[in-house]
Order: C-alpha cells, then sequence, then structure tokens
C-alpha cells in the first residue's frame, strides 16, 4: 500500500481526523514506554541509547539519515509523518525499512508548515519536518508541550532552539565506481550526535547507505591524541 499523501488545500482538522480513525483501525495497543525502537547503529551515539518520546532533534537536511532515523520505529509499528520535504522519495524509504503503510506524507505544506506538524504530532509517532520559515520563541514552546503530551517525536531537518540532541553528517564518500564502469552503492559518513546530557559529542563512522540500502555502523570515530610538546 502506497504512502498516505495529505493535500494542504483541504482543512488541516478533516485531513487528521480521517487520519485518526485509519490510524485506531490499524495501531497495535502501545506498551508504556518512554523510547522509541530504533536502529541499532544509531544506539551507541543517542542519548539514553534511543530516540525520545516527546524530544525534539536537530536533524543534517539528509534524506538517507532521515530515512535511517525513521526505519527503527517504523518497522516496530509506529506511524511516521514527513512534512516538506517534496523530495522524500517513498521507494528508497522503503528498502531503508520504512513501512508506507504507516507512512503520512505532505510535501508542500507551504507557510502552514508549523500547523500541519502540531496537527500530525497529535497522532503519529515520529514527524519530520523541514521549516519554511522562523518559528517564534512562543510557536515552539508550545510545539514542545505538545510533543510531550502526546509522546510524539519530532526530528527537525536545520537548527531547532528546544532540541534535545544534534544530529550531524561529516566527511562524507561515496564508493562503487570501477574504471569506467559500475555505480555507486557504498555512501561513508561520520554520524556525530551532540547533546545537553552529555557534554561530549559521539561520532562513528557509517554506511548511509550500503549495498542493498542497508544501515550499518562501522565503529566509533576517536578524537586524534594529542602529543605534548617540550
Amino acid at each position: 500500500m502506497p504512502a498516505t499523501l495529505l493535500d494542504t488545500a483541504a482543512p488541516v482538522a478533516d485531513e487528521v481526523q480521517r487520519l485518526k480513525a485509519r490510524i485506531r483501525q490499524m495501531q497495535a495497543p502501545k506498551l508504556d514506554s518512554r523510547t522509541l525502537p530504533t536502529h541499532p547503529a544509531f544506539a551507541d551515539l543517542l542519548p539514553g541509547g534511543a530516540l525520545l518520546e516527546g524530544g525534539a532533534y536537530s536533524v543534517a537536511p539528509s534524506s538517507a539519515l532521515v530515512m535511517a532515523l525513521l526505519s527503527g520505529p517504523s518497522a516496530a509499528g509506529s506511524w511516521c509523518g514527513v512534512v516538506g520535504m517534496p523530495e522524500f522519495g517513498v521507494e528508497a524509504a522503503q528498502q531503508f525499512g520504512v513501512d508506507l503503510d504507516r507512512l503520512v506524507l505532505v510535501p508542500e505544506p507551504g507557510e502552514q508548515w508549523l500547523s500541519v506538524t502540531a496537527a500530525i504530532a497529535d497522532v503519529l509517532t515520529v514527524v519530520v519536518t523541514r521549516p519554511a520559515s522562523r518559528a517564534s520563541d512562543s510557536a515552539v514552546a508550545r510545539l514542545a508541550a505538545r510533543l510531550r503530551q502526546r509522546g510524539a517525536t519530532l526530528l527537525v531537518l536545520g537548527a531547532w532552539p528546544q532540541a534535545d540532541a544534534m544530529i550531524s553528517l561529516s566527511d562524507s564518500s561515496w564508493s562503487g565506481v570501477g574504471d569506467g564502469h559500475g555505480y555507486l552503492d557504498r555512501h561513508e559518513v561520520t554520524v556525530t550526535v551532540s547533546s545537553r546530557q552529555s557534554p561530549v559529542p559521539r561520532s562513528a563512522r557509517m554506511l548511509l547507505p550500503g549495498p542493498e540500502q542497508q544501515v550499518r555502523a562501522l565503529g566509533p570515530v576517536r578524537a586524534p591524541r594529542v602529543r605534548a610538546v617540550g
């Protein structure tokens, strides 16, 4: 079944009510938990070893990173939403392990991005959003309170003032092309997570993706040893 596509030309409230009814039919009873099932590649980097319910994360603007972060919750049965990413490819997401039956896409929310994000956070477990404009401090605070109340997790592409952690990418390299033939099939990056809970950022090399779209941690990145002079 394809992902659900919400048209923001229709009233958001009506769309959300229809979505609530569909989710009630499909969603299994939710266990009492403060964390979400998370892809093992991220477990050693994230504070608490997982994404937190009610938490907000600032994420590097990478479709592959977003899909990898969604894969764990989605495979475990959580509903996920993606707001403001028209380039988000459902076929690639499915290869990463995202369940399209429980995926809601709002590709072009325009200036309504914040109200759309808040509305679907009422009914979905994980929401990815790309802000189309700067949100006021009061709007950010209201959304944070809503996330905590609903137990929803927010992944924001770019900076976010109340982020529990920042997930960034660096040192990207592709491989797989031969001498005049072949294709790129291995993307190696350094993923770094910085948080208020840990004074020292945690980094790891990761395949994002490797062959057959799998995500895999290759090992931690350690800070270079400083040699004393004198």
